[in-house]
């Protein structure tokens, strides 16, 4: 799969067109064309067959490949745009001025047969501002291409000043210019919002080398090399802290606007500002594998998961424009030549002949509100979420989530901070605690888990890997190992069970780890962790949702009965393997029938959860790659609130997007009925067209906020 750059794609219906034909093409696996920021994404063998097949339906698009150049291009294109834009708004005024003299001599002039000044201004005001129209309408005809927005403008243009309806004719060319300018402007304003991700690009790295610093670009970087920044610069490639300590500025990456305090040994993130002091920094991946090109990289190709609404609408599009041309061409038609006192032109009662109300109907049934303002919607609420530190990977995410009736959360490190602290320690059988916390640190010396992490901390003294040998780990109960010559057992009450080990206690409050010593109970170490500040928040403001929560953890009953209080979360699962999760997951698919299942977990040891349920959400893990690999939403920070946040936005997209869609459908079938009844004139068909496509737009563009 590769993607590429759009070079001058100006309508959204030309990308529908090129994704459609493309997707034609046997060779061609997938596609996807993305108007908003004028990228191709394809899959085929051959991209010089996909440029030619390109040439021949777009013959103004080009397609650019390198890397270099499309940052070149996305860098620079505002420039151009807006010396576009001086253009058009030039050649809008001469138009509007034009017109006005035209209709000055219309007025002044008309009654005398000959009029040769009238049509003079005229022509030269609707050729001023329809060429590029007419030029593209011949263009798609020479190429079979009839029925498009260009074509119905044209035909219905050009029947006005036939029937010498000169001045409506301009204006509606004018208009539709006007209308077009204002797409343009809309539709460069969301990619703005995009693209400003790219200005936390980073231009280049200060690398040290021998002891000289020398720049260079991030991506001539590799793992194992220093690189310095300083205040006021961006970090370039992700990394850990050797030397320095500083406030970065994340914003960027999370949407969190308070500066983060980072020192040695912690590890930094490319497209991080560092705010204040000097950091020498040892590169930990490549620029291709940092979490800024992550982010841009899905950022950019969330919209290729198109929404069904979406999909919809390009293909209702496509059929929509010939059945409007013949519908309009049999209103044109079948009246004056089956009816008696019908006729063409100017009927006896004052009223419009029928050869103009097809007209006004063409004019009216331009399908660019659709088109253009559902995909910029989408578009937006993708780039909205996104400043707001919450990655989703396709609209079609964006339309699953306002259909979530079930949100999953996994506990540690989800719902709770994950921070284990030994808070406890009970010895039985004549141990003493110092013994009990020793023989514990030694049997979890070579565990990465939490737990064992806070035992080992508590233990505070060097551990002798050489007195340690034969450590077992029991998937789901726990660690045998042992320890100068002693038999050590460190783990869950299910692992006292299993080896026959007796005991007082089974149901103990809160995360506890037993141990035995050689077969005989020695006691347990109480692991406390806290929840997160908002994770009771979170658990209410869902309940308003009326969104159902449950819990998952490996934790035992009482330890998860005691959070899942506190949170106020009816339902919860304890005691749980990795798979025990995904069989649960797949429990509440079979059962929730008229909605979706989310699961929100850590993303790294939740990922087979994850990719098994309706919505897999990754909550905190920007710099885990199973995460983001995985999870159809990446939270890109700790804060449960975030699956509230990204709820709220999705549906307040596709209440937009629908909006736009009852909004558009409604006004043009009103002035439709309007222009088929002789009521509307082509000045009420300019605004059924243009007027509502605008409002539309800049309807789609509140998401964006």
């Amino acid at each position: 799969m590769k993607k590429y750059q759009l070079k001058n794609i100006d309508c959204a219906s030309c990308a529908a067109k090129i994704e459609d034909s493309l997707s034609k093409m046997p060779e061609v696996k997938f596609v996807s064309v993305n108007f908003a920021n004028s990228t191709l994404q394809i899959d085929a063998p051959d991209i010089e067959e996909v440029k030619q097949k390109i040439k021949e339906i777009e013959p103004e698009v080009e397609v650019v490949e390198t890397t270099e150049e499309i940052f070149a291009i996305q860098k620079f294109a505002m420039k151009a745009e807006l010396s576009e834009n001086k253009k058009e708004l030039f050649k809008i005024v001469l138009t509007l001025l034009l017109l006005a003299g035209g209709m000055i001599f219309e007025k002044e002039i008309h009654n005398t047969p000959y009029h040769l000044a009238e049509y003079l201004v005229f022509i030269s005001a609707y050729l001023l501002s329809g060429w590029g129209v007419l030029s593209g309408a011949v263009k798609s005809i020479v190429k079979g291409k009839v029925f498009n927005e260009h074509f119905l403008m044209t035909i219905a243009t050009l029947g006005a000043l036939a029937i010498d309806e000169m001045a409506e004719a301009v204006a509606v060319m004018l208009f539709y210019v006007v209308g077009e300018l204002f797409q343009d402007i809309a539709v460069n304003r969301s990619r703005k919002s995009v693209k400003a991700l790219l200005e936390i690009r980073p231009d280049y790295a200060n690398v040290k080398i021998n002891g000289d610093v020398k720049r260079v670009s991030p991506t001539e970087v590799h793992p194992g090399q220093i690189i310095v920044v300083k205040p006021g610069e961006k970090i370039p490639l992700d990394g850990n802290i050797i030397e320095g300590n500083s406030f970065v500025d994340t914003s960027a990456l999370t949407g969190e606007s308070v500066p983060l305090s980072v020192k040695e040994k912690e590890t930094v993130l490319a497209g991080m500002i560092n705010k204040s002091g000097l950091l020498t920094i040892e590169v930990t991946k490549e620029f291709g594998e940092s979490s800024i090109s992550k982010i841009l990289e899905l950022v950019e190709n969330a919209s290729s998961k198109k929404a069904e609404t979406e999909k919809f609408i390009t293909t209702f599009a496509r059929y929509y424009t010939p059945v409007v041309v013949f519908g309009a061409l049999l209103l044109a038609v079948i009246p004056p030549l089956f009816f008696a006192g019908q006729t063409f032109t100017d009927l006896p009662t004052g009223q419009a002949g029928w050869i103009y109300r097809a007209l006004v109907v063409l004019v009216i049934s331009c399908p660019c509100a659709l088109v253009i303002s559902i995909p910029l919607g989408y578009f937006g609420g993708i780039g909205g979420a996104s400043r707001k530190g919450i990655l989703v990977k396709g609209s079609n995410y964006l339309d699953a989530l306002t259909k979530i009736k079930t949100v999953v959360f996994d506990k540690t490190g989800t719902l709770t901070k994950g921070e284990f602290k030994v808070a406890e320690i009970v010895s039985a059988n004549g141990f003493k605690e110092e013994e009990i916390l020793k023989y514990a640190a030694y049997a979890e010396a070579n565990s990465s888990h939490p737990i064992a992490k806070s035992i080992q901390d508590a233990y505070e003294n060097k551990i002798n890997q050489s007195e340690i040998s034969e450590v077992n780990e029991i998937s789901g109960h726990g660690i045998k190992a042992i320890v100068n010559s002693d038999e050590i057992m460190v783990g869950n009450d299910k692992l006292l069970h299993k080896e026959n080990i007796e005991h007082n206690k089974c149901d103990i409050e809160g995360t506890v780890v037993h141990v035995a010593i050689n077969k005989k109970y020695a006691g347990y170490i109480v692991i406390s962790d806290s929840l997160k500040d908002e994770a009771v928040e979170t658990i209410t403001e869902l309940n308003k949702l009326k969104v159902n929560t449950v819990m998952l953890t490996g934790d035992n009953k009482s330890a998860a009965e005691a959070f899942a209080k506190k949170l106020g979360i009816k339902e919860f699962y304890s005691e749980l393997l990795p798979e025990n999760k995904v069989e649960h997951i797949e429990k509440l698919l079979s059962s929730t029938k008229d909605g979706k299942v989310a699961f929100v977990g850590d993303g790294i040891n939740d990922a087979p959860v994850i990719a098994r349920a309706d919505v897999g959400i990754a909550m905190g893990a920007l710099g885990s790659d199973a995460a983001v690999e995985t999870a159809d939403i990446v939270l890109m920070t700790d804060s449960p609130m975030q699956v509230v946040k990204s709820i709220e936005v999705a549906k307040r997209t596709r209440t937009i997007v629908w909006q736009n869609i009852m909004f558009a459908m409604g006004v043009k079938l009103f002035f439709i009925l309007l222009g088929a009844f002789g009521i509307a004139t082509m000045w009420e068909a300019v605004f059924g067209d243009m007027g509502v496509a605008i409002i539309a737009i800049l309807n789609a563009m509140r998401v964006m906020r």
